[in-house]
């Protein structure tokens, strides 16, 4: 069971730490920087969980928790930088599940978020295997077929792979990819992921560019286009 944890927030050093902290923990995590880039997220991507900043620019948290409580009954955690208690009962009556002051410690958050989504229904089973005309991928067992046939790749080129099709059509950074396949938050090592593409696709046999299911995404990134029947 893999859950899909929203942070909204527009202080990047935050996010940068929840975002290991989270990914350590098992979960894996979304970012937007806004009040209306978090809401659009909650409509396209279904997170199971959101972590809510109150101090947002554009529409503040109260508003973006309004907003989602006119649609949706997902968790909401609230984080704040005030401690008032006026504030704790305005979210709570506002439809937020928790609420925490800055500076929190990051057990407690991990704490919170696991208990929240024990009581949660929404979250999903990850599929173990993706499968189309192309290719199939096991995700559990590590391994991939290519018409029945067994490809071995490296472990980076299997986590690669399996970011990819994790997420067919969607475009994914070379950031995104970066934390993904090897867990690299800093994003210290771009240059490994082209290459890991490349190598991919000459082991795949994808080297015609034109055909190839990995597509390169120019000024963007990758996507996993599947291939139809």
């Amino acid at each position: 069971m893999t859950a899909r944890i929203l942070v909204v927030e527009d202080d990047v050093d935050i996010w940068r730490s929840l975002q290991i902290l989270l990914q350590r923990a098992g979960y894996e995590l979304l970012w937007a920087g806004d009040g209306p880039d978090g809401l659009r997220s909650i409509r396209e991507d279904r997170p199971d969980l959101v972590i809510l900043d109150v101090g947002l620019p554009r529409l503040d948290g109260w508003a973006v928790l309004e907003r989602i409580r006119d649609h949706s009954e997902i968790p909401v955690i609230l984080l704040t930088a005030r401690g008032l208690e006026t504030d704790k009962v305005r979210g709570l009556l506002g439809g937020a599940d928790d609420y925490l002051t800055k500076p929190f410690s990051n057990e407690e958050l991990v704490a919170r978020v696991a208990a929240l989504l024990r009581r949660s229904p929404t979250v999903r089973a990850e599929p173990s295997v993706f499968e189309d005309a192309a290719i199939r991928v096991d995700l559990a067992r590590h391994t991939v077929e290519i018409d029945g046939n067994p490809v071995l790749l490296t472990p980076s080129e299997f986590r690669l792979l399996a970011a990819l099709v994790r997420h067919p059509g969607q475009v994914l950074s070379h950031g995104q990819l970066l934390e993904q396949a090897w867990h690299d938050p800093t994003r210290t090592g771009p240059g490994r992921v082209k290459f890991t593409i490349l190598s991919l696709r000459r082991k795949l046999g994808w080297t015609d560019l034109k055909d190839c299911p990995v597509e390169t995404v120019r000024g963007f990134g990758y996507r996993y286009r599947p291939v139809r029947g």
